[in-house]
């Protein structure tokens, strides 16, 4: 019996493949970044040789800029290995050579090109098909932003790890200053520890320092401070507070860096002042005003929305996004750069997995924290992080609430208009309205109809009464 061919194994015309890619950068170089050399490759006709090999030195970052220069090269991909790209990027740069910062991890998909000299040909190869799309970089502003708020978050990272240094010396002690009050570097901790490195070691004398506003009383305080004074953990005690107080005075002087750096930003607030509000200050926000300074930079208050309150948060987004919105045409392109977006993978017509792929992004996580605070913010993203949580978990809600704040952002950066919380009433009724249109079209599908339990309607006399009103038996 012959078998009949079914659709599925229905032959398809394949759509015609061109003879040959098209160039789309004639003057196109490849570069393969190393601690110690950089292997670049030019186009063949520029060059008796064109792969040399060059020092990491500055001098041969400069004699490289001038060989590609020569060859007439002016655009060029460099695989971004660790930061070793990043001298050899200002160099080009500087020179009006454009630069591509490629990932790595997608020139390791093909195989057979192991070796360096190899790698730097493949790079420009593909380089000049026009294969190879570059890393984001903002502008060079807030490169240098980037730079300081990145070397304030690696500070204030080594600053806390000395505060955990005070409570493991003080707790080898049995010193329980820290089950007594919530912070050993707040008013009443600090004044307790310098009177203890100072010499005093009477508990009730120490309790007496505490603080007016601090919860437990000067009883409970002084129980905590009977403890074994031994010189060993006294010793790591004041030299965990010197470092403290150290990283604290670089933390400082972090700030005047990035305030005298915010100053020489372009003021797009037409010099209008914003308004003071109360905001509850954390230890380590700096000692400018980031309102003020974010609304230069931007013409618009980003703290307007929830979870970016206090400024500083939102400051760290811009010094990783910057202010120019260009590089991503629409907020889904911008969702999709930050990896908030679910992950599409497909094969025959049929979705197989959701899971976003595994990329460390920095904006990202500060949206993730930004997403977190809402957990009880009464206002409409505070709203949604709880219904998303109830039915998806708390990390997906997380995530998907990252996603909103993110458009969110783009929206008020590129078009600068601020954000009003329309508020956790108002997203409640908006949902409500929604679940109830639904069930309307389900039961409409059907051939029913919901009506409101206020009224009944009485059957075949055309008349509604209130629920609570049954009518008479017959």
């Amino acid at each position: 019996m012959a078998r009949h061919r079914t659709n599925r194994n229905r032959p398809v015309a394949a759509p015609a493949q061109p003879k040959s890619f098209k160039k789309v950068n004639d003057n196109a170089a490849g570069i393969d970044c190393g601690s110690d050399a950089h292997y670049v490759a030019v186009p063949a006709d520029r060059d008796p040789q064109p792969v040399r090999c060059f020092g990491a030195f500055t001098a041969d970052l400069i004699a490289l800029a001038k060989w590609l220069q020569a060859c007439r090269v002016d655009t060029v991909a460099i695989e971004s290995t660790g930061v070793y790209w990043i001298p050899l990027f200002e160099v080009l740069e500087e020179r009006g050579i454009e630069v591509k910062v490629v990932d790595p991890r997608r020139l390791a998909q093909v195989p057979g090109r192991k070796s360096d000299v190899l790698d730097c040909q493949w790079i420009q190869q593909l380089h000049t098909f026009g294969l190879l799309a570059g890393a984001f970089r903002p502008m060079d502003q807030i490169v240098v932003l980037r730079s300081y708020m990145r070397q304030r978050e690696m500070l204030v990272r080594y600053q806390a790890q000395h505060i955990q240094h005070m409570q493991k010396a003080m707790e080898q002690m049995n010193l329980k200053l820290t089950e007594v009050i919530s912070d050993v570097t707040g008013v009443t901790g600090t004044r307790i520890i310098e009177a203890i490195l100072g010499g005093e070691r009477d508990a009730k004398k120490l309790a007496a320092l505490r603080h007016e506003r601090c919860h437990n009383n000067a009883e409970t305080i002084a129980l905590s401070l009977q403890g074994n004074w031994r010189d060993e953990h006294l010793f790591s005690l004041k030299q965990a507070v010197d470092l403290y107080r150290y990283y604290r005075a670089k933390v400082s002087e972090v700030d005047e860096q990035i305030e005298s750096h915010l100053k020489k930003f372009q003021d797009k607030s037409g010099g209008l002042k914003l308004k003071k509000r109360p905001v509850q200050r954390s230890s380590n926000a700096p000692c400018f005003d980031v309102r003020q300074y974010l609304f230069q930079i931007t013409g618009v208050d980003l703290t307007t929305l929830d979870g970016f309150k206090s400024g500083y948060n939102m400051l760290d987004l811009i010094s990783e996004i910057g202010t120019d919105m260009s590089a991503w045409p629409t907020e889904s392109h911008f969702a999709s750069w930050l990896n908030l977006c679910p992950g599409i993978k497909k094969t025959g017509g049929r979705r197989l997995s959701g899971q976003r792929p595994k990329k460390a992004v920095r904006a990202a996580n500060i949206l993730r924290l930004a997403a977190f605070s809402l957990a009880k913010g009464k206002c409409a993203l505070g709203a949604f992080l709880r219904r998303l949580k109830s039915r998806l978990g708390m990390p997906k809600a997380v995530t998907a609430t990252a996603h909103k704040l993110g458009r969110i952002v783009y929206r008020m950066i590129k078009y600068g208009k601020p954000y009003v919380d329309a508020g956790m009433e108002y997203y409640e009724q908006r949902y409500r309205e929604r679940v109830m249109a639904g069930l309307k079209r389900r039961a409409s599908e059907m051939g029913f109809e919901l009506l409101p339990m206020t009224k009944l309607e009485l059957a075949g006399t055309g008349r509604t009464v209130p629920a609570i009103e049954l009518p008479p038996a017959p």
